[in-house]
């Protein structure tokens, strides 16, 4: 099943739920969470006996004690977990681009990828001092060239004024992630 949970964030609610898939013998496959502006938004996949419907789910996460209340909505997946973890694609590409903040940035470098047919798979976006950056993980598959599509980005870069920077993803990791020891 893929939960996904929202609430005004607080120390303990990734235990609550949690907490709430273990008593239902779940086990976790997947989370990702995020606090944005004081609040919590959450999405995992957990598995289950069959006999546990997302309707339970929902009992047991409703049951959880506590002053600030979540919203959850519990969703039974068909794909089996084995084919969910499949590998990325391998033409999987990282873009960053960063700008003065301004309406409609976000919009903007989504429907350049929609046009193109390419898939955004992961979205960051963060805002510090006027200063707006978006971190992309793309699924570049569909597209014959490369070439073209940085070129593409290099116009729409000189149309908005963003700094964008397309790089695989291999090279993205090596460069950007912290190895844990």
């Amino acid at each position: 099943m893929i939960i996904s949970v929202m609430s005004k964030d607080r120390p303990g609610i990734i235990a609550d739920v949690t907490g709430a898939i273990y008593e239902l013998e779940g086990d976790l496959a997947d989370l990702n969470q995020s606090v944005l502006c004081g609040y919590l938004t959450m999405i995992l996949i957990a598995t289950f006996n069959s006999s546990i419907t997302p309707e339970d789910v929902l009992a047991k996460l409703s049951h959880t004690k506590s002053e600030i209340k979540f919203d959850a909505v519990v969703k039974k997946i068909e794909t089996p977990i084995e084919i969910l973890k499949a590998r990325i694609p391998e033409k999987t590409y990282i873009l960053t681009a960063q700008g003065k903040n301004k309406s409609g940035l976000v919009y903007g470098i989504s429907s350049f990828c929609y046009e193109r047919d390419i898939n955004i798979m992961d979205l960051v976006t963060t805002l510090a001092d006027d200063q707006y950056t978006m971190i992309l993980q793309l699924d570049l598959s569909h597209i014959a060239s490369i070439k073209d599509v940085r070129d593409d980005l290099a116009e729409y870069a000189s149309k908005t004024g963003l700094r964008v920077v397309l790089q695989h993803n291999d090279i993205f990791r090596v460069t950007n992630e912290i190895a844990m020891i």
